[in-house]
């Protein structure tokens, strides 16, 4: 009897084991499942946030420092200041040469203005000249004319003096005869005097009008000439009128170079562009700044991530948008809530080299081989600037969409 109540009760004992064993099991499972599909997680995981390299942009001795290594400052605070009176200089010299380019400006339009005159003036002789011309060629038509009626006369003249010679020579015999009387030869010989006396006049005029178009000839000549040269003279003015185009061309080149000395002294002082804190601050007072050479480093204190390297079997229940916790190793009882923000999409293959472009995750643990971990960027609520540190260890949990909405 006492032997089938033990093997009773150790077949009890034994159900009672197995149903625990496979109830251990099935939540060990079901935990996995969660961790793996719902609320994945990684202890591989640091803290990052953006940083940039303050170099300065212009070249000198740093005449102040304003900041010492690892301070808190906040936007617009001045870092340092680089020597300034190089650049003072130079904008005062670039004004100078700007005002210096205004004044010969304004005494070449002067200039160009007295020229433009001396074109006009020019222009203005030529129109004279060739009216000259014009008047001219009218007086030598004229005279022309005049020379043609006065030819006429002298012709007519002539014709009149000959029929009062003949007229005389004809009277004369008939005197003697008695044909006529003394008077009728009288009048005869005067009609013949006065008929060559009209005749002499007419050569005279006509002597006279020759005359006048010979002056008139002149006086076409002459004013040709006078043309020619106000032409030369106009040609002369036009060529020494100067141009204000390669004054101006230099007036935006001026305007630049001011704008540049002004944009060099500005940014002698050199200021925080966000809220951060100063690092890798190794200078004093007088060290020699150098364009484009960094001075220390700032960290932007307004942003802060959790970089988590996720197996790759557990990428596909991480998606951006989803909430997550965040612990720290200087206060792991803390809880941070932050945001996923991107998931990696490469990473350096094992035993190959790309070189800087894509991230190296470690997969060897001592000597068991890991899966492919890729990083996952999870951004920080509300992240306090005095608590978190670039580098230092963190654990991260994905906890799934917000309020169950997918962003």
């Amino acid at each position: 009897m006492e032997s089938a109540e033990t093997a009773t009760s150790r077949r009890l004992i034994g159900r009672a084991i197995g149903t625990v064993v496979v109830a251990g099991a099935i939540i060990t499972g079901l935990i996995v499942w969660r961790d793996t599909n719902v609320q994945p997680r990684t202890d591989d995981s640091w803290i990052l946030a953006n940083l940039i390299g303050i170099a300065p942009e212009v070249n000198g001795p740093i005449e102040k420092l304003c900041v010492h290594d690892n301070q808190y400052v906040k936007e617009g605070e001045l870092l340092y200041q680089i020597d300034p009176r190089p650049y003072a200089y130079a904008l005062e010299r670039a004004k100078a040469e700007q005002v210096t380019l205004e004044k010969q400006i304004v005494n070449e339009e002067r200039a160009i203005a007295a020229q433009q005159s001396a074109v006009l003036s020019a222009r203005a002789s030529v129109e004279t000249a060739q009216a000259n011309v014009n008047a001219a060629e009218a007086n030598i038509a004229a005279a022309q004319a005049a020379v043609l009626r006065a030819q006429a006369g002298v012709a007519s003249a002539e014709a009149q003096e000959k029929l009062a010679a003949d007229t005389l020579h004809r009277v004369e015999p008939l005197l003697v005869r008695q044909f006529v009387t003394a008077e009728d030869v009288d009048r005869a010989s005067t009609a013949q005097r006065t008929t060559a006396e009209g005749v002499r006049e007419a050569r005279s005029q006509l002597a006279l009008t020759q005359a006048q178009l010979q002056a008139a000839l002149a006086q076409r000549s002459q004013a040709t000439s006078n043309v020619s040269q106000s032409q030369a003279h106009l040609q002369e003015a036009i060529h020494n009128v100067t141009l204000i185009d390669p004054y101006l061309a230099q007036r935006e080149a001026r305007a630049a170079a001011v704008k540049t000395a002004e944009y060099d002294l500005a940014r002698c002082r050199v200021v925080a562009p966000f809220d951060a804190r100063v690092t890798q601050l190794n200078i004093s007072e007088g060290a020699y700044a150098h364009a484009g050479q960094q001075v220390f480093t700032l960290i932007d204190v307004r942003n802060w991530y959790a970089i988590g390297n996720f197996r790759e079997s557990k990428l596909k229940a991480i998606r951006p948008g989803m909430a997550a916790d965040i612990y720290v190793l200087a206060k792991p009882t803390q809880r941070f809530t932050g945001v996923v923000q991107s998931t990696t999409f490469g990473v350096t293959p094992e035993n190959v080299t790309f070189g800087p472009y894509l991230p190296d995750v470690n997969r060897s643990l001592n000597w068991v081989h890991l899966a492919t971990r890729y990083p996952v960027r999870v951004r920080v609520d509300n992240p306090p600037p005095e608590l978190f540190r670039i580098g230092e260890s963190a654990v991260v949990i994905i906890r799934g969409y917000r309020h169950g909405i997918q962003h």
